[in-house]
């Protein structure tokens, strides 16, 4: 279990392992940054749910450390979180702080989390196929060199899905079924719209 400060954003995504560039800007995410500095650097990123000023949020997210941090005169911040775990909310704590703070509880990694051969090499070919449509440029050779948590894990967290396909994603009992999902929804937001351009919602 963990007390956690949280930043709910809308479609951003952290895996363990993964880096995340922000930006912050607004006063209560600036006074977050602030307070994880002076103690253990630890953010949690999840998504909203719902709507307004304070939202409902998903269950799960991923804790983040914040590896870099350059602070801007003007008291903004830019930094990068390295995803470190996942998290399950128990509940949402009474705070006075500006931004929320959750009790969670920390989920172990799956053990051995690797990609059926054939897993990897449809994943590979789907997204050689949806870079395409989507005119992206993409070192693939690079690409080819990537470990599977790496290969899964990047592409779940940067490719332009929906909030509700990025959480799906971030729930995915291991790398397999984040896979198989990956290249399912590749498929469907990367069909034609009728008038030979690729769509996303």
């Amino acid at each position: 279990m963990a007390r956690l400060s949280i930043f709910p954003l809308a479609g951003a995504i952290l895996f363990p392992g993964m880096p995340l560039p922000l930006h912050i800007f607004e006063p209560r995410y600036r006074a977050l940054v602030s307070d994880a500095m002076a103690r253990d650097r630890r953010i949690g990123m999840i998504q909203p749910s719902g709507e307004g000023d304070k939202p409902s949020l998903y269950a799960t997210g991923c804790v983040g450390r914040i590896a870099e941090v350059e602070a801007m005169e003007d008291g903004r911040y830019n930094l990068v979180l390295e995803g470190v775990s996942l998290f399950r909310i128990v509940r949402e704590l009474e705070v006075t702080t500006p931004f929320r703070q959750v009790e969670a509880e920390l989920l172990p990694l799956p053990e051995d989390d690797l990609l059926s051969l054939g897993r990897r090499a449809s994943l590979e070919e789907e997204s050689r196929r949806f870079a395409d449509l989507q005119g992206y440029a993409v070192d693939w050779d690079a690409v080819a060199r990537l470990d599977d948590e790496s290969l899964v894990n990047g592409i779940a967290q940067i490719a332009p899905f929906d909030v509700a396909a990025k959480q799906a994603l971030l729930e995915a009992a291991d790398l397999e079924q984040r896979a198989e999902l990956i290249i399912q929804l590749m498929q469907f937001f990367g069909r034609h719209d009728g008038e030979d351009r690729v769509t996303l919602q």
